[in-house]
């Protein structure tokens, strides 16, 4: 039976974004000087290090990066930024669309609650949201054959859990809290927003070189 460090260790190299919400004993012992440097030790070992965004802060956010960029790992980082970005727009549209039907002046982060049934009852009622849902649904990242505000709300949600943007505490209820995902998901933004100029690799290996995004 893995120890508790054994499983943080697990779920860090199976990409695993550890937060407090997603996983508060995880988080804290990552939050100990003293276990995340053995965390970190046993990490490097397998050319790996802790990265993390939101640094110092209650919704900081952990994961696992790569140490060194050998030809093999510049493949697979390469491949992981192509696949954040290419989830950006669907992602940010959904965030925004959120956003708007509560009424928030902020935007979702870590620890947030979500209520679907709130939601779909304000976008069922808007039709300016139900057209923006219908265009989010279709996207590839959520795959939503349905025409119903129904279906497409579902799967969607069923996707971001799949995804580990949401967590959902009660399989009986609709009800969901964002994960630090979200959290680093903005920090990509950012990234991209200061590096533009540059290529998919080159964002890649400046974000590893960086040790907090990939």
């Amino acid at each position: 039976m893995l120890s508790n460090m054994g499983h943080v260790i697990e779920r860090l190299l199976q990409g695993a974004f550890i937060c407090r919400t997603s996983d508060e004993e995880g988080w804290r012992l990552l939050k100990d000087p003293a276990r995340r440097e053995q965390v970190e030790q046993h990490l490097n070992v397998l050319n790996r290090t802790l990265s993390e965004c939101g640094a110092g802060s209650d919704s900081e956010v952990f994961f696992c990066g790569y140490r060194q960029l050998g030809d093999d790992e510049r493949k697979v980082v390469a491949q992981q930024f192509k696949d954040i970005v290419n989830g950006l727009i669907p992602l940010t549209q959904w965030l925004m669309l959120v956003q708007e039907a509560e009424g928030k002046d902020a935007p979702l982060s870590e620890g947030s609650p979500v209520r679907l049934t709130e939601l779909q009852s304000t976008i069922e009622d808007t039709p300016a949201f139900r057209e923006q849902l219908d265009k989010l649904s279709k996207y590839r990242l959520f795959g939503s054959q349905s025409t119903q505000v129904d279906g497409q709300i579902k799967q969607i949600f069923k996707r971001l859990v799949e995804l580990g943007y949401l967590l959902r505490p009660n399989p009986e209820k609709q009800y969901y809290i964002a994960t630090g995902k979200i959290d680093y998901l903005y920090e990509v933004i950012r990234f991209i927003n200061e590096t533009e100029a540059l290529d998919l690799e080159a964002h890649a290996e400046a974000a590893t070189a960086q040790g907090s995004l990939l």
